[in-house]
């Protein structure tokens, strides 16, 4: 063997769940998915879980599962939406480690992360000690075992971190080399770490400076190739790649040395396109062709431990180093000149203020936490270190497991409540400090505004548990952090416009509710309702409608299933006209008010004018109520679009009338050369895209047995007109029909299933759709597979379809070589 490989991918989102229904609302901005972790599944976590591997012709030769051939973190935040979003894509990284421990003795590819990838050296102590016993936590309830090493958020570390992680059992962390100060072998002398001196290939030994006696040990990136890996072209070419690597090697060095690189795991697929195809090409097939050893961190450790200290750098102020600020670690708390995107005159002044703003918002939690939660919990911070056991399986059973261990007395219903928020209180006092609200450029930007929302979410259950409220002292400091958005002024405004809007009490969800079930069929048929993280029991409902006024009244039984929290209330949603909602809530009280406001209300239906049901409405709720503004988007979404699908139906059929008796004309322009004026081409655009849905829903009900000659004219007349037939809902029909005829025939394989994905693939090459081919492409190749391994009995069909199926293998990009083997292995019995 000539080198030691090792490949380490960072795979890090930052939580992006609104704290109020612990679930990620729609982002246009990640269209066509609903959110940005949704398309980087669709682009990184899901594509490097089932790599292909092409061959020189570009066919499919493999398909890989890359997470079993590099070191690699997954933020815990990020495996907590992957479990419960992506089941499959989570467990295919759970296997890679288990397969990974088999092939490099006992040292698995996953290394743990801190949880919430909060800054470190930042941080205060309690809360370096908490993030670190969570990710391990979190670690070992996936893996099934105890984490080697740890990442540290931008690597950021010092010495205090050390300390911590030392105290915490990991054995080594990985560091940019930048990071070093200064390296000798044991008992030698010092040599100076500055630009490029200090040696990735092996592993140092970092003693602590107030302990000498413990240690860590610390593996330095390759610098170059992880820079051109993340912000190069590198990843075009897995043979370049490769070339790159091997220039990185010393033959004084032979097979001990290791060459490794570390960069954000999104680089294979989200930033780089189709980077986990030079990745799987790379560490399966290019590596190992030219004699290198593809291993983990853990197993090089053990195999060759270190022969040289190293010295870390202290940092401005003591504070320490990381990877992505040149300034220590400045640009999570100042204004230092690193920052991302924005206009040239923006500047990040708004740093320093915000994190004193946290840090004051922290302590006075703090401080409120251990006076009210000592009246419940033995001891609240080692309470809060176990509360990751909580926060990963809220099962009734497993929170009772939890507060009967750590309780001081027998709890009711309301003391277990009251812990549960002053937990939750605490574990969004942590999720405030997710380094994303200070890597970029403006104080208004998303990934503050998130961390904004869970210091708002902070700041409800504080005043909710303690009756203290801390938002005006909170604010008035927010407000030293100036916006370079001038409509936005500072913190405050920024607070006050884009957080606080979002701020939700149990009273929002049952509005939620009670405006919704005014549509006929929104919520199904039931006495029970998971909805986000709450459950609805309907204890009553009544719906009535008089002329163009809906009353929807009831009563429900809220259950938050974070804190626990019950309340009991009554709703009165009303519907005028089409579009306007407006819903009140209050606290049941009884039956007696129950039965006197249910007949009040109907009676005011039918015998008061609309004003006065207002009033009375107000007088028996109080004057606040929801309207349909303030609804979540994805409801807002939802129910507009039904309200309009009667008026978006009437457009379509206008647009059918235009565009049949504007024919003639759009042929008369094209005849002499003229473009179709616009009006007609929207309709013609509109009709034609609808018209082609239509047809190809009509070839699939008869299963493409027949010529799709009128699919073929509506493109050749779109063509004529020079308007554009809208492909993605084609794409999308005709990628379902696709997967699921490979999915049955997988199932039971029989030939006509066959000819008709030939024709669905024809087809769409015909209309110039591209199709995903990628859950086709893995079921037939792993069936292919499967049939040559001798796993399954080889079906006789082969006989009269064998050329069918082998077109079919071509057409979704399959090389051929296991078919081949296949047919000859058929062919000789």
């Amino acid at each position: 063997m000539k080198a030691c490989l090792c490949i380490h991918g960072h795979f890090y989102q930052p939580p992006r769940e609104n704290p109020w229904i612990e679930d990620i609302e729609p982002q246009e901005s990640a269209a066509p998915f609903h959110d940005w972790n949704d398309r980087i599944h669709s682009e990184c976590y899901l594509p490097n879980s089932r790599a292909r591997v092409l061959g020189y012709s570009g066919k499919i030769l493999d398909i890989v599962n890359n997470y079993t051939k590099m070191s690699f973190n997954f933020g815990p935040t990020l495996m907590s939406w992957l479990e419960a979003k992506h089941f499959d894509t989570y467990l295919r990284i759970i296997e890679a480690d288990h397969e990974s421990r088999k092939a490099h003795k006992g040292h698995g590819n996953a290394i743990a992360q801190v949880y919430n990838h909060m800054i470190m050296p930042l941080a205060n102590r309690r809360d370096k000690v908490t993030q670190v016993r969570w990710g391990v936590r979190e670690f070992v309830r996936r893996f099934g075992r105890e984490p080697e090493s740890i990442w540290l958020p931008e690597t950021a570390v010092n010495e205090e971190t050390l300390e911590v992680l030392v105290q915490e059992g990991i054995r080594f962390i990985i560091l940019e080399p930048h990071q070093a100060e200064a390296f000798r072998s044991f008992g030698g002398e010092w040599t100076a770490a500055g630009s490029g001196e200090i040696d990735p290939r092996r592993a140092y030994r970092c003693f602590l400076k107030k302990d000498p006696e413990k240690f860590i040990d610390v593996f330095f990136y390759d610098g170059p190739i992880s820079k051109a890996a993340g912000f190069e072209n590198l990843l075009f070419d897995a043979k370049i790649f490769m070339d790159s690597i091997e220039r990185a090697v010393t033959e004084a060095d032979g097979p001990s040395q290791l060459i490794h690189l570390a960069t954000d795991g999104e680089t294979y697929g989200h930033h780089k396109a189709f980077g986990d195809r030079a990745a799987a090409y790379l560490t399966y097939v290019e590596a190992p062709a030219r004699g290198y050893r593809v291993v983990n961190y853990g197993e090089y450790l053990a195999e060759h431990p270190p022969k040289h200290e190293v010295r870390l750098k202290d940092g401005e102020n003591g504070l320490g180093t990381a990877w992505s600020c040149a300034h220590g670690v400045r640009r999570w708390s100042d204004h230092c000149g690193c920052r991302g995107g924005g206009p040239a005159d923006w500047n990040q002044h708004w740093r320093r203020p915000l994190r004193e703003a946290l840090d004051w918002l922290r302590d006075e939690l703090a401080l409120l936490f251990e006076v009210h939660a000592a009246e419940i919990l033995r001891d609240p911070w080692t309470a809060r270190e176990d509360y990751i056991d909580v926060v990963l399986d809220r099962r009734s059973t497993n929170v009772l497991a939890f507060m009967e261990r750590h309780r001081v007395r027998e709890l009711s219903a309301a003391d277990l409540t009251r812990a549960l928020k002053l937990l939750e209180m605490q574990r969004h006092a942590m999720l405030m400090y997710t380094s994303c609200g200070w890597f970029f450029t403006e104080l208004s930007g998303l990934e503050t505004v998130q961390i904004l929302q869970y210091a708002a979410r902070a700041l409800q259950l504080a005043e909710e548990v303690s009756g203290t409220d801390l938002e005006e002292a909170f604010l008035s400091r927010l407000e030293k952090a100036k916006s370079n958005v001038a409509a936005l002024r500072d913190g405050r405004g920024v607070y006050e416009k884009l957080v606080k809007t979002a701020v939700a009490t149990l009273d929002h969800i049952v509005s939620y509710y009670a405006m919704g079930s005014v549509l006929e069929d929104y919520y199904p048929q039931s006495e029970s309702h998971d909805l986000y993280c709450f459950n609805l029991q309907v204890i009553y409902q009544r719906k009535e409608t008089f002329g163009s006024l809906t009353v929807n009244f009831g009563r429900v039984k809220i259950v938050s299933k974070i804190t626990l929290e019950e309340k009991d209330v009554l709703f009165i949603a009303l519907q005028t006209g089409l579009y306007d909602f407006r819903c009140s809530v209050k606290t049941y009280e009884g039956p007696e008010e129950f039965e006197k406001l249910e007949q009040e209300t109907f009676d005011s239906l039918y015998n008061c004018h609309i004003v006065e049901i207002f009033k009375r409405i107000d007088e028996r709720f109080g004057d606040r109520h929801f309207t349909l503004k303030e609804l979540l988007l994805q409801d807002r979404i939802n129910i507009i679009s039904r309200l309009t699908r009667r008026q978006i139906d009437s457009i379509s059929k206008f647009y059918e009338r235009v565009y049949e008796e504007s024919r003639r004309i759009n042929e008369v322009y094209g005849s002499i050369l003229l473009p179709i004026p616009a009006e007609f081409r929207y309709a013609a655009e509109h009709v034609l895209s609808r018209r082609l849905l239509d047809e190809l829903y009509k070839l699939a009900a008869a299963g493409f047995h027949r010529k799709a000659t009128a699919a073929y004219r509506m493109m050749e007349t779109a063509k004529a007109f020079n308007v554009e037939i809208r492909k993605g809902p084609v794409a999308q029909f005709l990628s379902a029909e696709l997967a699921g005829r490979i999915s049955r025939f997988v199932k039971n394989p029989e030939g006509p299933l066959i000819t008709e994905c030939i024709y669905i693939h024809k087809l769409s090459k015909k209309l110039g759709v591209d199709l995903d081919l990628r859950q086709p492409q893995e079921d037939l190749f792993h069936l292919i597979r499967h049939w040559c391994q001798g796993a399954g009995p080889v079906p006789d069909l082969l006989t009269d379809y064998g050329k069918h199926l082998s077109q079919l293998l071509t057409r979704l990009g399959l090389a051929l070589q296991d078919f081949k083997q296949l047919n000859s292995k058929s062919a000789q019995s």
